[in-house]
């Protein structure tokens, strides 16, 4: 399956939660503000917060110029023209994105040979409307915060569909680590890892954008949680959020660890790492197990983007404990986004999850802000050192002496 797919199927599952008019179908902790009116302009086209908003004439924004796994390869900062929404679209003035796996599997074009460069890049962000078409002015207004699951989220701005926005009560990075990662993890354990109490369940990359959220919903289902990270500050952060054993595979020997410790093997396994990993939960499968396959981020970077799996054997290992090997892709359950997605929001306006954000603070350069920074984003995300999901501060000029 694709990310192109990914994002063309998961408007199906955005707009489950956008119908109705705006107050009439909210999501719990979602605050809802009062309106600001707009003047009947029936005869435009769209609406544009030119004083309010400062929109500049131009914007930076990432274009894929040559199909490469190689992100920065692959990949330009052009200067181009803020784009119109049309009747049914928010301008929507980026705040924060969201760095994914995904990102370079897009860039290289593995998904859909159809599409060829130029073309934009970025799956998810969230921001302030600042411009509107004139049907969209029936749900929305200049000023609203939204999040979204739309292409061309790479940018300082983005034209987004109504139907494919979130209305958020705030613009924090926070809620857009539920979008998909979040989203993911909830769904996937909800419908494939049917969780039972006491269980034992393993979460591979457990410290990163979906691990987290694995690791937490799991927990919550009363199971007994094991985490997979890369160092002992991401050990630290999985116990403050109910992991019970942290392995830190670089100082602890993966499968040496389960042979010993769970001798009976583990019930549920959350993967997204693939390779030798994936390898290993195999072998650890306990009887009835179940692994769910998120994703296989260990192979994203090579010229394949599959990472090598000695698979042979795996029949005659999954027969003989009668475990399962299950993959999930988000589209194919639009129809339990947004129950999952108002859980969260309730959850996280309880304080009873945890969404851990990492805007780069701690890495050589500092923190990533601007579209530039994204490119150092990815390289991050891929050197493993983030702790949570990656954001990037877009942040884009706020006056420009040209106008729209």
């Amino acid at each position: 399956m694709s990310s192109l797919l990914l994002v063309t199927n998961c408007r199906r599952a955005i707009s489950l939660i956008g119908r109705g008019r705006r107050g009439t179908d909210a999501l719990p902790g979602v605050l809802q503000t009062a309106r600001r009116s707009i003047i009947d302009l029936s005869y435009s086209t769209h609406f544009m917060d030119f004083k309010g908003s400062s929109i500049p004439s131009c914007m930076k924004k990432l274009v894929v110029n040559q199909l490469s796994p190689n992100f920065r390869e692959a990949v330009s900062v052009q200067t181009v023209a803020v784009p119109t929404p049309g009747d049914a679209d928010l301008l929507v003035r980026n705040r924060f994105v969201g760095i994914n796996a995904s990102d370079i599997n897009y860039s290289a074009g593995r998904y859909d040979p159809s599409v060829k460069p130029p073309f934009d890049v970025g799956f998810e962000g969230i921001g302030e409307v600042v411009g509107l078409g004139l049907s969209a002015s029936s749900r929305y207004t200049v000023g609203d915060t939204v999040a979204y699951f739309s292409g061309g989220a790479f940018a300082e701005y983005t034209v987004v569909k109504t139907k494919e926005s979130v209305p958020v009560p705030a613009v924090k990075p926070e809620f857009l680590t539920l979008l998909v990662s979040g989203a993911t993890a909830y769904i996937a354990l909800k419908r494939l890892g049917d969780l039972a109490k006491g269980e034992t369940v393993l979460v591979t990359a457990a410290a990163g954008g979906t691990g987290q959220f694995a690791v937490q919903f799991a927990k919550r289902a009363g199971c007994h949680v094991i985490g997979t990270c890369s160092s002992n500050e991401k050990a630290g952060f999985l116990k403050s959020i109910g992991c019970d054993r942290a392995i830190n595979y670089t100082v602890e020997d993966l499968a040496k660890t389960l042979r010993k410790e769970y001798p009976q093997g583990v019930d549920v396994v959350y993967e997204s790492v693939g390779g030798s990993v994936l390898e290993t939960a195999v072998n650890n499968l306990a009887q009835k197990g179940r692994l769910i396959v998120i994703g296989f981020i260990s192979g994203y970077q090579t010229a394949s983007g599959i990472p090598p799996f000695k698979g042979a054997t795996l029949p005659v290992k999954l027969l003989q404990r009668s475990a399962s090997v299950r993959g999930f892709f988000l589209p194919h359950f639009a129809s339990d986004y947004r129950e999952a997605l108002s859980s969260m929001m309730r959850m996280f306006a309880e304080g009873k999850l945890v969404c851990e954000v990492d805007g780069g603070d701690l890495s050589p350069e500092g923190r990533f802000v601007g579209v530039e920074s994204i490119f150092r984003a990815v390289d991050y995300m891929y050197s493993g050192k983030n702790l949570g999901k990656v954001v990037v501060d877009v942040a884009p000029p706020s006056v420009s002496s040209s106008k729209l």
